[in-house]
């Protein structure tokens, strides 16, 4: 246990923390800019093509925020998860040059996505203040949903950091996966659109739509559809929670598992 909390790798967690959020916008004129003008410029995107010519949303109260919080935290999961993806397999040379706790490197890529993630939210509240939403004692459940995201990436990221040592293919797999997810969760439209009961119920199934459907309610607006609303407050709303929990577990122990060998495969 002494390894783990030895001021010699707290520093160096603090420094790997450091140095990828540096190396993100290595080389950018714009530089950590981009950390606010990303989710804002696929904001403004979104919101022409689906507000002004599909016009999806016209019935949502508030929709351009609605828009901009799927979008910022849907952004979390993805950050998240891509980057730590690379991140052992990046860090090889530090790897075989020191003993350094391997689950410390996928962390630090946590936390540097959890940093970009607290400046998207600068931008949200900005836009809440513009369209004049009532901040309710709702934006403290905020930090749950966030900690669903966040605990559900981190045990993805393990599983998918360690695998991608022995399997590059991995990567290609996830942009896929990444890329179908984002249109089967509901981020740039209602998930009242859908009008199928059950298909609505399979969706929130999902924890990161759960977890985006349950801020949008509390922050923005209780037309939102949740996990409880749509499961009429039946034991089924923690099966997603219960999912977090066993991704979580699962890619802990692969983890572990995979990472005595690391050194060899990398």
């Amino acid at each position: 246990m002494s390894t783990y909390l030895s001021k010699e790798n707290k520093a160096l967690f603090t420094e790997l923390v450091r140095t990828d959020f540096k190396l993100r916008y290595q080389g950018s004129i714009l530089g950590y800019a981009w950390s606010l003008l990303r989710p804002l410029l696929l904001f403004v995107i979104l919101y022409v093509v689906f507000v002004y010519f599909l016009k999806i949303g016209k019935d949502i109260p508030h929709f351009p925020v609605y828009l901009l919080l799927g979008i910022v935290m849907w952004n979390f999961f993805v950050e998240m998860t891509m980057q730590s993806l690379s991140s052992i397999v990046g860090r090889g040379d530090l790897i075989r040059k020191i003993r350094i706790p391997r689950w410390m490197i996928v962390f630090s890529s946590s936390v540097s996505a959890t940093i970009n993630l607290l400046l998207s939210l600068v931008v949200v509240f900005v836009f809440m203040i513009i369209n004049q939403v009532p901040i309710t004692l709702g934006i403290f459940m905020l930090p749950v949903y966030f900690l669903m995201i966040y605990v559900f990436a981190l045990g993805l990221s393990l599983f998918l950091s360690a695998a991608y040592v022995k399997f590059r293919d991995v990567s290609y797999i996830w942009e896929v996966v990444l890329q179908a997810g984002f249109y089967a969760t509901p981020i740039i439209y209602p998930l009242q659109l859908v009008g199928n009961e059950l298909v609505e119920k399979i969706i929130l199934m999902n924890p990161v739509a759960q977890a985006i459907q349950g801020a949008r309610y509390y922050l923005i607006t209780h037309e939102t559809l949740t996990t409880y609303n749509t499961w009429d407050g039946s034991w089924y709303v923690i099966l997603p929670t219960l999912f977090v929990g066993l991704v979580f577990v699962v890619g802990l122990l692969y983890f572990r598992n995979q990472a005595k060998s690391f050194a060899e495969n990398i």
